[in-house]
């Protein structure tokens, strides 16, 4: 029955996506990605070695999850090749042509016909999933056919369906994991209550992620002249309301600090908005700055991507979008760099912004006010020794699950 109310799902969403790729831009990208699909992969694996390790993430996240042991497998066992796939557009669109796999596609959504039709082709000799992705078919194909498969940087909660009386199917799926590396213990132990032994707490692949990123950071002599003798505030992967809230905050507040905003939407119509938000200060968009000139304007606007893990270094605070919605983007790009974060309240699914509150590197807003406080504790001088090693110590004594996770994984 459950495993019926699953099939039925999977065909109410792709419905829903054919319904929203009419007027939906991603959406579209999400179907027109598909199309084809099996042909695309008969080509490009026709004539293949099976020397194949396939990854599947969800999105962008998911991917920089999984990509340090894809890093780590390019550099010790450079005979296999690497097959990254998404489920999301955010992921695909940004990273199809990442030099370090072999092949990038979408996946093809969840049927059992779909499932058997890809591992045959691919045939790969190891899968990884990466955090939260639970695919019935999929798996269970790979659990037939003998294929190992690993679930890393995962997390569990009490609240997840793998823990209600309802959700056998879904522990079904756990079953087919050779092995499952959390990020702590909490989840360990819920999953030691359901029978699991092949646990490991390995910690975030994030922490060596961001680590690695920071080691080769690139120096913005743009940034250094727009900072100048200023404190300097970036809003990283920034959301409407975190915009709106920094807009408010400046009209209270003036330009004590300088900032930058990198939206998480770079599009023409979102950049316009923001532009039309700031209206009334001194602004300008990163591709039209001139060296020269940039030390006359109090807000820069990135209006590309790739610099968002370089500008951190340059921050006194960070403001990191997504918690006044559905999803926190990344804090730890921030952290690594010693940089404290200020967040909005949604965050209690991640457990980095949970951990970093609880030791005073970041502060989670729900309002202007909030801001205004919290913007004052983090840049006062007096606090920014503590708040620079608080940060920079947090993210160095979480390194390593890397290592921990490919010593336990089986490569020949």
């Amino acid at each position: 029955m459950m495993l019926w109310i699953y099939n039925l799902g999977i065909c109410i969403y792709l419905l829903s996506i054919r319904i929203a790729s009419l007027f939906n831009h991603k959406a579209k990208l999400w179907l027109n990605g598909r199309k084809d699909i099996f042909n695309k992969l008969h080509t490009a694996f026709e004539n293949e070695n099976r020397n194949v390790i396939w990854f599947h993430c969800a999105s962008l996240g998911e991917f920089e999850q999984g990509r340090p042991i894809i890093e780590k497998i390019k550099e010790t066992h450079p005979h296999y090749k690497i097959l990254i796939t998404f489920f999301s557009p955010s992921g695909y669109e940004i990273r199809k042509n990442y030099n370090g796999a072999n092949y990038v596609f979408y996946l093809p959504i969840d049927t059992a016909s779909n499932a058997k039709r890809f591992i045959e082709i691919v045939n790969p000799q190891i899968a990884f999933f990466i955090k939260y992705e639970f695919w019935y078919h999929y798996l269970n194909t790979l659990k037939n056919k003998h294929i190992p498969v690993y679930l890393i940087s995962a997390l569990f909660r009490k609240n997840q369906i793998f823990f209600k009386p309802y959700g056998f199917l879904y522990r079904n799926m756990l079953k087919c994991y050779d092995y499952i590396f959390v990020q702590d213990d909490d989840s360990m132990e819920l999953l030691m209550e359901l029978g699991h032994r092949n646990v490991c707490v390995s910690g975030d692949t994030r922490y060596d992620r961001v680590s690695d990123i920071a080691s080769q950071s690139k120096n913005l002599t743009i940034i250094e002249a727009f900072k100048a003798d200023k404190n300097l505030i970036i809003a990283g992967s920034s959301w409407p309301q975190e915009e709106q809230l920094i807009a408010t905050y400046i009209e209270r507040k003036g330009f004590t600090h300088k900032f930058i905003i990198a939206p998480h939407d770079i599009s023409e119509t979102h950049l316009s908005q923001l532009e039309r938000l700031f209206s009334k200060h001194k602004y300008i968009r990163y591709s039209r700055a001139d060296i020269n000139k940039i030390t006359d304007y109090d807000i820069l606007i990135i209006d590309n991507i790739g610099l968002l893990s370089s500008l951190y270094k340059y921050a006194d605070i960070a403001i990191i979008g997504g918690a006044f919605g559905s999803g926190l983007h990344n804090i730890l790009e921030a952290v690594v760099y010693g940089c404290p974060v200020i967040f909005g309240p949604k965050y209690y699914r991640f457990p980095e912004a949970v951990d970093l509150l609880n030791i005073g590197g970041a502060c989670s807003v729900r309002n202007v006010d909030e801001l205004i406080n919290d913007i004052n504790f983090l840049a006062a001088p007096e606090n920014k020794e503590f708040l620079h090693k608080t940060c920079k110590d947090f993210v160095a004594s979480r390194k390593g699950a890397t290592e921990k996770i490919f010593n336990l994984v089986q490569l020949n």
